[in-house]
Formats: structure tokens, C-alpha cells, sequence
């Protein structure tokens, strides 16, 4: 029996996925076939539902271009809100029909005899001719590697996965993990356990959050008012831009960090009354070796009596709680992993086996070599394969941005492919390598190669040391990703 097929199928159905299907349906591909393992839309905001989860970025920028809301609750808006705007997108489109959901894929491998990718998922399975990867960098949950992590008797869940039955009013709390998800979540549930217990191996850089409540009027003049939107569109996307591309990747020319770490630490000063407490708080690396997080009232939430901040490393979990090397037992009844997602990890990209040309695996490549390709969407020896979220891809701006510029140059790949009546387009790895080479010689001017980014513990570096974003500000990533050469991409077709 023959398996199931499509012209296009992709994998995941975040923003990225719906951005990308509606991209394709806008240039004439129609028959795309788009699969989850969850249970509805939204990705990152389907899965992420604890307490106090929202964006990170301003909702002006956290959006699509082509279909910008006006009636955000606040600036950065919640991540239920985040979550209906994905159901819109499936509305407002009309995508439902192609949508797979709770279907995992498990293995794909390129068919070189038919030009066509064979998939393996949990319900059956499919080929297609085109396949793209639209998972997220944070979609696969990061478990600690801690001695009795299984043994604990009370209950343990890692944020992406936040168990709302569970009622931690007057419990023993623990979490692992002071990233930007713990700054979320810790000053949510300070004021109903009974005790929280934060276990810090690496401090985070913390501003505060220009987060407020947009009024109904404000709503209003952004629909009524001509250019009212555009403008609000302008000044975030600048805001955006300036505070982590231009900074990051032009650390070089633009040294400014020095001047925001100096303004964090007065922030931190005014927020943490005790001296040892605050000094545990205050980062000992450059701001943006690893993510900075924004908030208004997680430093202050040190402040309480029943929060303590453990800087001690964790020795082995137990089934009562948690020991630290200094030979402390904290008795918990509920432990919170705030660990993170696999990022760079061999294998997050991607999530599944993945077989190109001559049986090449792509994640044994990309470990055994270096994590590579062409402006973050292709890899040579992977023909009429894909990714939105690829090495050298993100520039660190908005993801929407990404998708935006990811999804133009598939669909720029696609269009010459059909109008050549070719059945297989690959990257020439020449191609590939001239734009690594631009890439790695950026280097010397981000933040990244700071000597205390050593320190850090970010997830931004590949085991090699590597720093798989695209150092360019966001209008040459957007030019570049519709303006590549089409004979950058080799097309053939069977026979």
C-alpha cells in the first residue's frame, strides 16, 4: 500500500508553521499537510501555560506584518493572548484543513531513486516532495542530569509542561533554574507557598519591563488613528532591534553594554535590600553572553522571608527534596523545573532522524562538524529539505521577523523549482560555505567572544563554542533572505 502523500509537509504548528503555510498558500502551494504532536496551534504558546508566562518582547513586534492586531491588553502581552492569536491566524486564513495534530514524527529519509522524503511518524506513514522543519528552539523541554532526578516522591514538572492540578498554596517549593522562564514564574508563586527554595547555578542579567496595561482608548486610537499602528509597529521593532541585534552583533563598534550593565546593577540595587542577596543576584559575565530577562518585580521578590535564594550546587535530588554540596537538605513537596529547552543540543536539530543524501544524518553531521547552513534555511547534502529556525538563521530580533524572512526564501527556492519543472533543489555547498565564512568572520565584533561569556552558561553556544545566530541586523537579514541568487540552489528533476 502506498503511503500517504503531499507536496509539502511541515513540521510544526507554531507560529513558524503557520507563518510558513500561509506563505506557501499565498504563492500556489496548496497541498500542504502541516503535523503536531500537540493538540492544537501555537507551539511554544500552546505547551507554555504557567503561571505568569508572556512575551518577552514588545506585542507590537511579536506578530506578523501581514496581520498586526490592535487590541493587545498590554505592551507585552500574556501568553493566552499569544495563543488566541495563533487560533485567529488558523481562522483568518482558513488553515484548519491542514493541520495534523498529536502526530510526532520519528524518522525522515530522503529518497534519491524519487526525489521524495520518506516520513515516519506516530500515526503513519507519508512522503512528500518538499519537507520543511518549523519546530522551535524552544519547544523540547531540558531536563537536568542530576542524580535522583527519578526518586523524588513529591511531584516534579518542568514548566513547559505546567501541571494546573496541582495547588502550591501553602507548600514546600523548589525550582530549578533562575532563567527567563523562573523570572516569569518565581514572583507568581512566592505569595501562595508556604516556602520557595530558588536554586541558582548562574545569575541573570535583569532589567526592567516597560510592560503596561494598554487602555480601551489606547486600543482604539491604534485602529481609528491613520498611521497610529505603523507607528507603534516603528518604535517597537526599533526598540527591539536595539537592544539585542545591533548590541550583540556589533559589540565591536558599538561597546554600549558597559553602560547597560552599569544601569542593570543600579536597578539591582534598588530592588534587593540585602547586600549578600544582591551580590548572589548580580551577573559576573557580560550582558548578552546568554539571554537577559526583563521584569518589574523578580528581583524584589528576594525581598521575602519565605523565598530563598540557594547558590550552592545541587548535589543529588532525594526523595524528600533536594541535598546541595554543601550538605543541606531541602525538604520540598513540590519541585519546578525551570531547566530550559534543548537548543543547540544534537538532538533538538531536529527532533528526529533525519537521513539526506548518501544516508547522511544531519544531526551527526552538524555535531561532528559544526552546527551550518545557508542563511539558516538549507544544508547542502539535504535536497527539498527546509528550516525556519536553521543555524544562522535568528539574528536575535522578533521571531516573526525570522519566520517572515525564512518563509520568503522557501517559497523564492519553491517557485523557480516549479517554474524549472524540477523535482529536487539543493543548496551547492559552495554557496553554503562562502555564507559561513561571511558569518564566522563577524565574530570578532559580538559580545560573544567577551572572555566571561565563559561564565555564563548559555545555551546560545554550541558545544563547540559556536554561536549559531545570523550576525546581521534585521534589514539585511530581510533583503538577502528575498534577494539571494536563485543559482544558488542547484535544480534537477528524475530522468
Amino acid at each position: 500500500m502506498d503511503a500517504e502523500h503531499h507536496e509539502i509537509v511541515i513540521v510544526g504548528a507554531g507560529f513558524a508553521g503557520l507563518g510558513t503555510t500561509i506563505a506557501l498558500r499565498k504563492a500556489g502551494f496548496d497541498d500542504v499537510l502541516v503535523l503536531d504532536d500537540a493538540s492544537g496551534p501555537g507551539g511554544v504558546w500552546h505547551w507554555n501555560t504557567y503561571p505568569g508566562v508572556a512575551v518577552d518582547i514588545p506585542s507590537f513586534s511579536y506578530q506578523f506584518s501581514f496581520d498586526q492586531r490592535s487590541d493587545w491588553s498590554r505592551t507585552y502581552a500574556k501568553g493566552s493572548e499569544l495563543k488566541a492569536y495563533a487560533e485567529h491566524c488558523v481562522a483568518e486564513f482558513d488553515l484548519g484543513d491542514h493541520f495534523r495534530f498529536d502526530t510526532r514524527v520519528t524518522a525522515a529519509t530522503f529518497d534519491e531513486a524519487a526525489d521524495l522524503w520518506r516520513i515516519s511518524t506516530s500515526t503513519g506513514e507519508l512522503t512528500a516532495r518538499w519537507m520543511i522543519h518549523a519546530g522551535g528552539p524552544l519547544s523540547q523541554p531540558k531536563l537536568p542530569d542530576i542524580d535522583g532526578i527519578d526518586t523524588f516522591a513529591g511531584v516534579a514538572m518542568h514548566t513547559s509542561r505546567w501541571d494546573h492540578s496541582v495547588d502550591l498554596t501553602g507548600k514546600r517549593v523548589g525550582i530549578i533554574g533562575t532563567g527567563a522562564t523562573a523570572v516569569q514564574v518565581i514572583p507568581e508563586i512566592a505569595a501562595v507557598v508556604e516556602h520557595l527554595t530558588v536554586f541558582q547555578r548562574t545569575p541573570i542579567w535583569c532589567l526592567p519591563k516597560p510592560d503596561v496595561a494598554i487602555p480601551g482608548i489606547g486600543r482604539l486610537g491604534l485602529q481609528a488613528i491613520p498611521g497610529a499602528r505603523a507607528l507603534s509597529r516603528l518604535a517597537s521593532q526599533a526598540f527591539v532591534e536595539l537592544t539585542f541585534p545591533i548590541l550583540a552583533h556589533f559589540h565591536g563598534y558599538i561597546p554600549a553594554t558597559d553602560v547597560i550593565e552599569k544601569a542593570a546593577r543600579a536597578y539591582l540595587a534598588t530592588q534587593v535590600d540585602e547586600p549578600a542577596t544582591r551580590a548572589a543576584l548580580t551577573p559576573r559575565y557580560a550582558l548578552g553572553c546568554k539571554r537577559p530577562s526583563f521584569h518589574n518585580s523578580y528581583l524584589r521578590t528576594f525581598n521575602r522571608d519565605d523565598v530563598t535564594l540557594e547558590t550552592a550546587s545541587i548535589e543529588a535530588v532525594t526523595p524528600a527534596g533536594i541535598r546541595t554540596s554543601d550538605g543541606t537538605e531541602h525538604p520540598l513537596d513540590v519541585l519546578i523545573l525551570a531547566t530550559g529547552f534543548k537548543v543547540t543540543d544534537k538532538d533538538a536539530l531536529p527532533t528526529y532522524r533525519l537521513l539526506g543524501r548518501d544516508g547522511v544524518d544531519l544531526s551527526e553531521l552538524w555535531d561532528q562538524t559544526r552546527l551550518q547552513a545557508y542563511q539558516g534555511v538549507s544544508a547542502a547534502g539535504f535536497p527539498n529539505y527546509f528550516t525556519i529556525f536553521g543555524p544562522y538563521g535568528y539574528n536575535g530580533a522578533s521571531y516573526f521577523t525570522l519566520i517572515e524572512n525564512s518563509a520568503a526564501h522557501i517559497v523564492r527556492a519553491l517557485r523557480e523549482a516549479r517554474r524549472r519543472g524540477a523535482s529536487r533543489v539543493e543548496v551547492r555547498a559552495d554557496v553554503q560555505d562562502t555564507y559561513m565564512n561571511d558569518m564566522l568572520g563577524r565574530r570578532d565584533n559580538q559580545v560573544f567572544v567577551h572572555p566571561t561569556c565563559a561564565n555564563s552558561n548559555s545555551y546560545y553556544f554550541a558545544k563547540n563554542g559556536d554561536v549559531p545566530f545570523r550576525a546581521a541586523t534585521t534589514i539585511e537579514a530581510a533583503w538577502k533572505s528575498r534577494r539571494f541568487p536563485l543559482d544558488a540552489y542547484e535544480y534537477a528533476s528524475i530522468g
